[in-house]
């Protein structure tokens, strides 16, 4: 019993350590955002925003530059501690992290694709009715981190358990975080 609580708990920091790029890079792009929106204010056909204000160039830059950097840790981290692996308890190789090259590869496609899947969260919600800072369970809480492993799809393979921790992890991060970025007043919902 203590093996598997021991097993879920090193693939749980795993799965945190395999994030982080994704993780940082959505959190900058809140902090490090504002300013003009990636749709530029335009509508689709149903009258609705594209996507609306919460998504912007600079948040786009910003989290982008700063997730891809931490990749760029993780990799030189890997490049002087050698097989990461056994953060994951082997459900998923993280010898991308083990040069700086490959932290920069995945940092940049799981920041980028963070803030990808956001976006498209944010077109989903408006094309369904939802105001910016409308709930949509799930949606809100998963949409960057479906966005993430999907272009870190490129570069690692990631089995389904593997999927499911991340996803079960980021619901209870994302709320944290959110909760708190509202207590401090960078964001409108705590959801």
């Amino acid at each position: 019993m203590e093996t598997e609580i021991f097993k879920l708990l090193i693939a749980v920091l795993g799965a945190v350590y395999f994030m982080l790029p994704a993780y940082v890079a959505n959190l900058s792009g809140l902090a490090f955002g504002g300013g003009t929106p990636v749709d530029g204010g335009r509508e689709c056909k149903d009258g609705r925003r594209l996507i609306g204000n919460g998504v912007t160039w600079k948040g786009l830059q910003n989290g982008t530059i700063i997730g891809t950097l931490v990749g760029a840790v993780l990799g030189i981290i890997g490049t002087f501690y050698g097989d990461l692996n056994v953060l994951t308890g082997g459900i998923i190789d993280l010898h991308v992290y083990g040069s700086l090259i490959g932290g920069l590869i995945l940092g940049f496609l799981m920041a980028f694709g963070a803030l990808l899947g956001d976006a498209v969260g944010s077109f989903l919600k408006r094309r369904i009715g939802l105001e910016r800072g409308a709930p949509a369970p799930f949606m809100d809480q998963l949409d960057f981190v479906v966005g993430a492993l999907v272009l870190s799809l490129l570069v690692v393979r990631i089995s389904w358990s593997f999927f499911i921790i991340i996803a079960l992890l980021s619901l209870f991060l994302h709320l944290g975080s959110n909760t708190f970025a509202y207590l401090i007043g960078i964001k409108d919902v705590w959801y």
